[in-house]
């Protein structure tokens, strides 16, 4: 089992970006991490059905969000995190790959392990497995309170911008974690996460385009 479970973007004012989301998606802020800390950075999360949608901005300097923001020439799609299971099998397939990992975190209901973005290219990547299954640390503890699908109700799917997109699905395939995930052709941005599909409640909007956080956002 793999599924999209969150996104998370940079942005360089984190309350901006979080108001224009939750004011276009109907959404609130389910939860403030203060673990992320532990990269220099501040966060806000909100939930869209029973995926995330993270902000986070640097706070520190010198942090690889900034260095982002900066190579990207600003806001941005940061990280894609995939709930799974058989965490032990997928770490190992992706080592075996050559990929590096970054982060280790082992929590009593949580275990996760970050992918070098560079070893894959487009984003890191985040593996993580949930006990129980479903349940979601990096929400909070009150995540499931905040759910309200009036406008949109999951999130579909991203998108990855490539300089050589089938290179980097081929990659991607490799170690196991191309779901929910699609390949385009990068702009002068350069390589990163440049969308996300998320499932509108109205369908009468499907097709309508945000953007927001340099993300561009489609309802499909």
């Amino acid at each position: 089992m793999i599924r999209l479970r969150q996104v998370a973007l940079v942005a360089r004012n984190l309350d901006a970006v979080v108001t224009e989301l939750c004011d276009t998606f109907g959404l609130t802020v389910c939860f403030n991490d203060p673990g992320v800390g532990e990269f220099g950075l501040v966060n806000a999360l909100m939930v869209v059905g029973d995926q995330f949608i993270e902000v986070v901005s640097p706070d520190q300097p010198g942090t690889t969000a900034e260095r982002l923001i900066e190579r990207r020439g600003g806001d941005c799609g940061y990280m894609v995190l995939h709930e799974v299971d058989r965490l032990d099998e997928r770490t190992t397939r992706a080592e075996q790959a050559g990929v590096r990992i970054v982060w280790r975190g082992d929590f009593d209901d949580i275990r996760g392990r970050h992918l070098h973005p560079r070893d894959i290219g487009g984003a890191i990547v985040s593996l993580d497995e949930a006990t129980p299954r479903g349940s979601w640390r990096w929400g909070g503890p009150a995540w499931s309170a905040h759910v309200d699908t009036s406008v949109v109700s999951a999130m579909a799917g991203v998108t990855i911008a490539a300089d050589d997109p089938e290179a980097m699905r081929q990659r991607w395939t490799e170690v196991g974690i191309e779901t929910s995930v699609d390949f385009v052709s990068a702009t002068e941005r350069g390589e990163g996460l440049d969308a996300v599909d998320l499932v509108a409640a109205d369908r009468r909007r499907v097709g309508e385009v945000h953007v927001i956080g340099g993300v561009r956002w489609t309802f499909v």
